[in-house]
């Protein structure tokens, strides 16, 4: 199952490694947060959804 956060990164045409980068995190985290095996911080989530144009809050929806 794709999460938003994967159709909306493609959807970019950015990497995980790039979302990474830009949010200074490793890419290996990124893959984890993107793939619901962690959750980020608030003020993480928030950084991420601005990269990605999306609500910080689907970071945390079941």
């Amino acid at each position: 199952m794709t999460s938003h956060a994967e159709t909306k990164r493609k959807e970019l045409g950015l990497s995980q490694d790039e979302v990474a980068k830009r949010t200074r995190i490793s890419r290996q985290y990124y893959n984890a947060i993107e793939n619901k095996k962690r959750k980020p911080s608030v003020e993480l989530a928030k950084c991420i959804a601005s990269e990605l144009g999306v609500d910080w809050t689907i970071f945390f929806a079941e």
